[in-house]
């Protein structure tokens, strides 16, 4: 009999690039490293079942759901909310949180789809305009949260307010920090810098703090690499580049250092004697480690992870699923947008406020 402490993933075993074989080998992973976990697995039977099989361990804490659609990497999410809703694997993964089969859902699949059908079977929390995806970020001092990394084009000064907020809450749920330092991304550090919407909330922020974060200004580019603050808020435009952009950079390197490191025979000497190191180093660039982005400001949460992940990946991904779930994410953020909606720092938009969001397509 499970406990009553058991966290269950709701899995789309469809999602990504590699299917059931690499999400499930991913799932078998999470399990070795959290065994109070249970699953709820959504695929096709003929895809998913030969893969479980082989899988016992997974098999035995695992409830499986034939599902007759399976969301295409390429499909645009209107066509796949118009398509896919009530019976493709995506759409009953997220399903499976609405109804409490589930605490949290995951899905390696189309980013942009998984967002729509998210939004549309969970809605948005009450105040929240915008959802937002947030990301672990790699840094000099640990690892941050930079949001948003690709739900919407844009954000005026209360959606960026919200961000952080969220992404407060998320922090303190992921790292345990009593009181998360937060900055705006932004061109420059002055106060006169940068768009007006980013400037008007810099100010609301500073004039009134927020409970559960210490707002710590503007921050550059720069400084999400340096771990300048716990929590980096921007808009999806500006953050998905970023992330993207980290990305590339990361593996650029890692070529190099390859490169460098094959060229001659005192290089290959060289790297025998300093291996441990470099393995070291290997590990902090895997972008593999910090797999999965949470969508923030639903009422359940959901987490993205790589549509090209391999198996560390999407335990990886799954890992943050459980975190998030074990450390009680959206009580947090019901919690904290309570109290910023009830003080003079919340300034609900009126009725000209911002039209749909567009989707940004990692």
């Amino acid at each position: 009999m499970l406990s009553k402490t058991t966290i269950t993933i709701a899995l789309d075993a469809m999602g990504g690039d590699h299917g059931p074989t690499v999400v499930l080998a991913g799932a078998q992973t999470a399990l070795e490293r959290h065994p109070d976990m249970r699953f709820v697995l959504f695929g096709q039977e003929d895809a998913v079942r030969p893969v479980l099989d082989a899988m016992p361990k997974l098999r035995e804490r695992s409830v499986f759901h034939h599902c007759d659609v399976s969301i295409r990497m390429d499909d645009k999410p209107s066509q796949a909310l118009r398509q896919g809703r009530y019976k493709s694997s995506m759409w009953k993964a997220i399903e499976a949180v609405k109804t409490g089969e589930a605490d949290v859902a995951v899905s390696a699949g189309n980013t942009g789809a998984l967002m729509a059908m998210a939004k549309f079977c969970l809605r948005t929390m009450a105040n929240i305009e915008r959802p937002a995806i947030a990301a672990i970020w790699p840094t000099l001092r640990g690892e941050s949260i930079v949001l948003d990394v690709g739900a919407t084009i844009g954000a005026d000064s209360q959606q960026l307010i919200d961000f952080s907020v969220m992404g407060a809450a998320m922090s303190r749920a992921l790292f345990q920090i009593e009181r998360p330092t937060v900055g705006l991304l932004n061109i420059g550090v002055e106060e006169v810098k940068g768009q007006e919407d980013i400037r008007e909330a810099g100010r609301l922020m500073k004039e009134t703090p927020i409970d559960g974060l210490d707002y710590r200004g503007f921050v550059e580019g720069t400084d999400l690499g340096k771990g300048t603050v716990d929590v980096v808020v921007t808009e999806g435009f500006t953050g998905n580049i970023a992330l993207k952009t980290a990305e590339g950079t990361a593996r650029q390197i890692a070529s190099y250092l390859r490169a460098a490191m094959t060229r001659t025979w005192l290089a290959k000497l060289g790297y025998i004697l300093a291996k441990s190191a470099f393995d070291r180093l290997r590990d902090k660039m895997d972008p593999r480690k910090v797999n999965g982005g949470v969508f923030l400001g639903l009422n359940g949460v959901v987490i993205k992870s790589h549509g090209g992940s391999d198996a560390e990946g999407t335990a990886a991904a799954i890992d943050v699923a459980y975190a998030m779930a074990a450390n009680g994410l959206l009580a947090k953020i019901e919690s904290d947008l309570g109290r910023v909606y009830a003080s003079e720092v919340s300034q609900p938009p009126g009725p000209d406020g911002a039209g749909p969001a567009q989707e940004v397509m990692p």
